[in-house]
């Protein structure tokens, strides 16, 4: 086999409609969108959401609850996965980040006291829950609010 020699397998390649070019195509004159009405018109069709003048979902159903526009998500951390640093490791978000254990330090991260610690570490973080804190310092670490 040679280079010119090369096509792609039978059917899957397809040719695109084109659209208005003649009555012999099958898709000439109206090009497929029928006779009038609004989506034969340029620009035509409906908004998403749009009901036909019936109330939308969207109105129909009540606003539920508060989004706080300024809530500080924190991304968290449990104690388990801590257990991947070496002894005497300081662990800080800029690690944790480079590490891979969260994607993105949001607005902060916060350490939860799921699992055990089985190392001695300084850990570095936003926030730490009662119990991770105890459970860290019970190891031989210390913790750090930054």
């Amino acid at each position: 086999m040679q280079l010119h020699e090369l096509k792609p397998s039978v059917g899957s390649r397809k040719e695109r409609k084109r659209k208005g070019r003649g009555i012999g195509t099958g898709n000439g004159k109206t090009a497929g969108k029928g006779h009038k009405g609004q989506n034969a018109r340029s620009g035509g069709g409906v908004r998403p959401g749009f009901e036909g003048g019936q109330m939308p979902i969207f109105r129909r159903l009540p606003k539920r609850g508060f989004n706080n526009p300024n809530r500080t998500e924190y991304a968290i951390v449990n104690l388990d996965t801590l257990n991947r640093f070496e002894d005497g490791t300081e662990v800080t978000p800029a690690l944790l980040v480079e590490s891979g254990v969260v994607k993105n330090e949001k607005s902060g991260i916060k350490v939860l006291g799921k699992g055990t610690l089985e190392s001695k570490l300084t850990v570095k973080a936003h926030k730490f829950s009662g119990s991770a804190k105890e459970a860290i310092e019970a190891a031989g670490g210390t913790t750090e609010v930054v």
